[in-house]
This record gives structure tokens, sequence and C-alpha cells, in this order.
């Protein structure tokens, strides 16, 4: 029975998973920046800051989003490279599951019923589970990206929150922030971390 088509087509799957989830983290780091942008550039159009407090302003913004740019490399681990080390390990234990599962099958047809026969079953099962061991790893990985990327998102908060100042009546043409814009629903943000 050749099942090289299956494992292909299992990879495929995985890497379609995984790289759908990516992509979804991303997307939601993406909006959420542009969102706080926005949010900032309103804040800046709506009040009138003296040009010693708005440098101040922008200096305070500055620093934050240099930390958010330094996180990365403060705690020597990269949410990318996390969840791609994610669909290594699941792509080399999805392989080992299926040659053993394979070799077992081979036994199993040829009807040969000697010790040597079951001893090797019993290694290969055994190799089953040793690759499904896997799953501990991935979720590590995949935790640990998950909180690098809440602790990003909490920091570009903390930088919307910092910049929140009274605010007057927003001049004629100008949509006030947190307007009728789109905003994320909980259960949306809450999706992307189940």
């Amino acid at each position: 029975m050749d099942l090289m088509p299956d494992t292909d087509r299992l990879r495929s799957h995985i890497r379609d998973d995984v790289g759908g989830m990516v992509d979804e983290l991303r997307r939601f780091v993406d909006r959420r920046i542009a969102e706080l942008s926005m949010e900032i550039s309103a804040t800046v159009q709506l009040v009138d800051f003296s040009e010693t407090n708005l440098s101040g302003q922008l200096a305070r913004i500055q620093e934050q989003m240099a930390s958010v740019l330094a996180v990365p490399n403060l705690q020597a681990r990269n949410s990318g490279l996390e969840l791609e080390a994610v669909v290594q390990v699941t792509e080399t234990a999805a392989n080992q599951i299926m040659e053993a599962a394979e070799a077992i099958d081979g036994w199993l047809r040829s009807g040969s019923r000697d010790v040597d026969g079951l001893q090797a079953v019993s290694e290969r099962i055994n190799s089953i589970f040793e690759a499904c061991s896997f799953q501990d790893l991935t979720s590590q990985r995949i935790r640990r990206a998950i909180a690098h990327l809440q602790q990003v998102d909490d920091m570009l908060a903390g930088i919307a929150s910092g910049a929140k100042i009274a605010q007057s009546a927003p001049a004629p043409g100008i949509m006030p922030v947190g307007g009728s814009g789109a905003d994320l629903a909980q259960d949306d943000i809450d999706s992307l971390f189940n």
C-alpha cells in the first residue's frame, strides 16, 4: 500500500492549518497597529498641543514603539520562528507516525507471526507514541508565540492609553476618535488565541 500521497496530503494540511493561524495573527497585529496609529493621529489633530508638549509626547511614543520593536531581541525569541519550528516538529512527527504505521501494515499483510516481527511491531508502536510527544513541544512554542504577541499588544495598548488627553469638539470633517469605525469584538480577539 503506497501512503506517499497521504503523507504529502498530511504535510500540506499541517502547513495550511499552521500557516493560516500565523497569517491570522499577523493580520490581527497589523490591524491593531493601524487602529492605534489612527487614534494617535486623530488625537494630534483634535488637541491643540504646544510645540514642547507635542515634542514630549512624540518622544514618549517613539520610546514606547522602540521598546515594542526591541521585545523580540530582549526575549531572544521571535514568534514567527517559534511557529515555523512548530511546523517542522509537527511534520517530523507525522512522518515518523506514517512510517511506523506503514511498517506495521506491511508486517500484518505479510501474515508472518514470528517473534522477531512482533518485536519490530512493538518497536514501531513505541516510535508512534514517542512521535506523539510533539504535541507537548508544539504547544509550548505556540504558547510562547501567543504570550509574545499578547505582550506586544499590551505595549501597543499602553501607547494608546498614554496618549489619551481631554478632547474638545472635533473640527468639522474630522471623525472623532473611537467614532463609527469598526472595532474588533472581544470574541474576535479571543478566537485568535483559542
